[in-house]
Formats: structure tokens, sequence, C-alpha cells
């Protein structure tokens, strides 16, 4: 079988797919004809961007901090396409504040959604794929904040820190059922949201060393990599795209 052939026929789940790099991460896989199931937890922004990839992509919307609708979102997998061999939380969120006026709400809701989320979705994942005993691939969304400090980050760089500890645990538990567990960490990159952000390009391309920000497509050919047959030999990895930036880590 081809390298292109090799993912026909293969379902994924990603969430936190509406925009940004999860909907491109959504948009490469379907184009190599894997089925989509897409989460968002903004509806719309989910209808949109499976509308846009096509007829194998399924919205559906809903908060990962929910463990039922983890749940559910495997359950829609397997009943409409049949089978799960990508699982990919991309969902989280980003709650900036002062680490000594932050508040419980703010850090049990960045906990409650890019590790209880992640956690679950892998839990979930994993026990289909174990079931079906055929092996697959788990992927979680890290962050260079995981590595570096950065300021008014520590509850969010404390989470990304632990989804890679999480991978590497996760090697002990999953690897007899040949399922693979692996983290990409983006550095600074163009999306949607920080395309917003006046000077965002412009500071970002100035300190990173190879001179511009990621595209979502850069983070995207990343996890594609470490979901593909082609790194079924790698787990328990945090593979960091970020031009070069936590080699000298200069803070905007």
């Amino acid at each position: 079988m081809g390298i292109e052939n090799s993912w026909k026929g293969k379902t994924a789940v990603i969430t936190g797919a509406g925009q940004g790099i999860g909907f491109e991460i959504s948009r490469q896989l379907a184009l190599r004809g894997v089925h989509i199931i897409l989460n968002d937890n903004d509806e719309v922004l989910a209808k949109k961007a499976a509308a846009f990839i096509g007829e194998n992509c399924i919205p559906i919307a809903g908060d990962v901090a929910d463990v039922h609708f983890i749940r559910h979102l495997m359950d829609k997998a397997v009943t409409t396409f049949g089978r799960l061999d990508i699982a990919i939380a991309n969902a989280g969120i980003t709650l900036f504040g002062d680490f000594l006026t932050y508040t419980p709400d703010a850090f049990n809701r960045v906990m409650q959604v890019n590790l209880g989320g992640s956690f679950f979705l892998a839990q979930a994942a994993a026990l289909q794929m174990k079931q079906q005993s055929e092996g697959g691939s788990i992927l979680f969304m890290s962050s260079v904040t995981g590595h570096q400090a950065h300021k008014d980050l520590s509850a969010y760089g404390m989470s990304k820190a632990a989804l890679e500890m999480l991978a590497r645990n996760l090697v002990i538990e999953l690897s007899p059922y040949h399922i693979t567990v692996n983290t990409v960490a983006p550095g600074a990159t163009m999306t949607e949201r920080t395309s917003g952000n006046a000077g965002y390009e412009k500071t970002w391309s100035a300190l990173t060393p190879m001179g511009r920000p990621a595209t979502t497509r850069d983070i995207a050919e990343a996890a594609l990599f470490l979901v593909s047959p082609q790194a079924r030999h790698i787990t328990g990895q945090t593979l960091i795209v970020d031009g070069g930036w936590t080699a000298v880590s200069p803070n905007p």
C-alpha cells in the first residue's frame, strides 16, 4: 500500500477544530481520505468548518470538559464510520492572568479543558482502539509555554507541560495495544485569533530565528507525521514546532 493510500478509510476525531490549527489538521487529513469527526465548542464554527472540508467531515459541537460529551464523540465516530484510528486533543483555552491574582475559576477552567479534555479523550479513544485490536494514534497539543516561562501564562504553561508528561506515561499503558501517544508543541502561529492581534506577526517574526511565526499548515504537517504509519515506532515524544524560538527564547 502506498503512503497516500495508507490513510484511506481511517477515522479521526479532532477537538477544537472549528478554526486555526485544529481546522487545518482536519483539512489535511480529509484531503488524504480520512473520515473526520470535527469538534468545536462553537456550533457555528464547527458546521462552517465541516461544510468547507466536505462530506466525509461530520461536525459535533460540545465542550470537551464534559466527559459524557467525549464519550458521545467516540460513539459518533464508530456509529458513523465504523472505527476510530486517530484522536487529536487539540481543544484548549488560554486565560491570561497575573499569578498573584489568578482566580480559582480561571485555573479550574484551564485544567478542565486543557488537561481533563485531553486525558479523557485519550482514555475513550484508547478503549475503542483496544477493542479494535489494530492499534491507533493519539496526539496531544502542547505549547512552547510548557518549555519556557511566559508572563501571565503560569496556569496555561503548567497544563501544557503536564500533557507532555501524560504522553510519556501512556507509553507504559498503551504500547501493549500498539497505540502511539505523542505531542506537538507549537510556538507562535498565525491563526484567526493571533492575526487579529496588532503587531503579532511583526513581533514574532523578529523574535523567531527562522524569521516568521508558524502557519497552521506548518503545525498540521508535524501533527500528520506523528499520527501517520511513518511514525509507527515513535511514541511518548514531543515535537516542538517553533522556528527555533525555544533555542533562544526571547520574550516579546
